[in-house]
């Protein structure tokens, strides 16, 4: 399978519907994602020098008379103050492995993938792909990714579609190995989960939420492509 990648969308040909005049079919698909959820952690090279900064900071800093620090330690007493514990960034969803569940991996973004039988697939047997919908009679290409995210949602409430315009595309031709393969281009549109913690996906066989690597995993003909695509 050839694709070839177009981070920025090129105008298409002018038709009746405005896409393209060919007959070639036009899929919109919807990269779903659940944003991170707690700040990753810095990596060790950040951390050190984040730790020689803030020692070096404190040679020079200014410090305050003990007069003004004993005021405010009294002022501190009697007051309530609430101990504060971090939530664990470890969840059982992380410990099982539970990749239907949005409560796991939570300092990285989490990406839907659905199984089941996308447009152009060689077998009849299922996949895993993103939500996607063949453009029919819809006024714009994103209204139609709409509908391909709403047919596995139910409703489209708690989403955040990024722009109007796709983020990117791929073209896929016949090849000498897959001869019956249809000509057709494949746009992608970013959404955002908003305020969920769960949905209530169907219209698919399976589904899982799944990070970027393993993402790539699912996909390793095109893992190029989506590597470039998809911003972690």
């Amino acid at each position: 399978m050839q694709s070839s990648v177009r981070l920025l969308a090129r105008p298409l040909l002018e038709s009746s519907r405005g896409f393209c005049t060919s007959s070639e079919k036009i899929v919109a698909s919807v990269l779903f994602e659940r944003l991170r959820v707690v700040i990753p952690k810095p990596d060790p090279a950040v951390y050190t020098f984040q730790e020689f900064k803030f020692n070096w900071q404190q040679q020079f800093r200014r410090r305050y008379p003990d007069e003004f620090l004993d005021i405010a330690k009294n002022r501190a007493k009697g007051e309530y103050q609430m101990d504060y514990v971090p939530a664990p960034r470890i969840t059982e969803a992380d410990k099982k492995n539970d990749r239907k569940s949005l409560y796991r991996a939570l300092d990285k973004k989490l990406y839907l993938l659905i199984f089941g039988k996308p447009f152009g697939a060689t077998s009849d047997k299922p996949v895993w792909h993103f939500p996607e919908k063949v453009y029919d009679s819809e006024p714009t290409l994103r209204k139609c990714a709409e509908s391909a995210l709403k047919s596995v949602l139910g409703d489209l409430t708690h989403t955040y579609f990024v722009g109007n315009a796709p983020m990117a595309h791929m073209a896929i031709q016949p090849t000498e190995e897959t001869p019956d393969l249809p000509s057709y281009k494949r746009f992608f549109f970013k959404c955002s989960v908003v305020a969920a913690s769960k949905y209530n996906i169907s219209n698919c066989e399976d589904f899982v939420w799944v990070t970027k690597d393993e993402l790539l995993e699912f996909f390793p003909e095109q893992a190029e492509f989506f590597n470039k695509m998809i911003i972690s």
